[in-house]
Parts: C-alpha cells; sequence; structure tokens
C-alpha cells in the first residue's frame, strides 16, 4: 500500500508517517519507481504506535516494546522489556499526577487569595 492510503486509513499524516519511518517503527519496501510499499501489517503497526504515543510513551521507547506486538501477533504479548517499560510509564505518569495535582493546588490557594480581597 502506497504512504497516502496508509496515512488515510491509519488517521495519521503523510508526514508522520515519514517519521516513524526515520525512527524505524516502520520499514516499507521501496519500489523501483522509489516509491514506499507498506505490506499489510503496517495498519495495525501504526495502530499500536497511536495506542503508545496516546499512552505517553516516547518514541525510543516505543521502539523498545513495538516488537512485542509484530510478526502478526494479537494485541501486545510479554517480552522481556514489556514489563519493564510499562512499569517506568506508569510511575511517570504518577509523578506527572502528583505534579498536576500540586499545581491545582496552588492555582486553588491563589484563587482563594483573590476572592478573599476587598
Amino acid at each position: 500500500m502506497k504512504i497516502g492510503e496508509l496515512a488515510r486509513r491509519g488517521g495519521v499524516s503523510v508526514r508522520m508517517l515519514r517519521f516513524y519511518e526515520s525512527e524505524g517503527l516502520l520499514t516499507p519496501v521501496r519500489r523501483s519507481n522509489g516509491y514506499r510499499d507498506f505490506g499489510p501489517d503496517a495498519l495495525e503497526t501504526v495502530a499500536r504506535i497511536k495506542t503508545l504515543k496516546a499512552s505517553g510513551m516516547t518514541v525510543p521507547k516505543i521502539r523498545k516494546f513495538l516488537p512485542c506486538a509484530l510478526n502478526g501477533r494479537e494485541e501486545f504479548e510479554p517480552c522481556d522489556e514489556l514489563r519493564e517499560i510499562l512499569d517506568h510509564q506508569v510511575e511517570a505518569v504518577s509523578e506527572k499526577i502528583r505534579q498536576l495535582e500540586e499545581c491545582r493546588d496552588v492555582l486553588s490557594d491563589l484563587r482563594g487569595r483573590i476572592d478573599t480581597r476587598p
């Protein structure tokens, strides 16, 4: 499938697909005319990349995690680094939540101070 079709069907831009390719997340075959030809598994790979991005993972983490879901396997299967990556990601999200809660508390306090002014 050509890059434009993959972009349309995968719900991402052509530019994003080129980025995924440059980062080693997608590996299309080049036709004799230079066009990219994405295999039948590319659409599933793009969907998995989108899921991992939505979880807040960086491209390097996605690169490590993605092999746990390739080669026609259903969803994500356990592999050597899977649990460690997920544990770190959960910790990172928990820390962001803690920081956001602190920000909310500071903002609420400031708002309360403004409301009590004459």
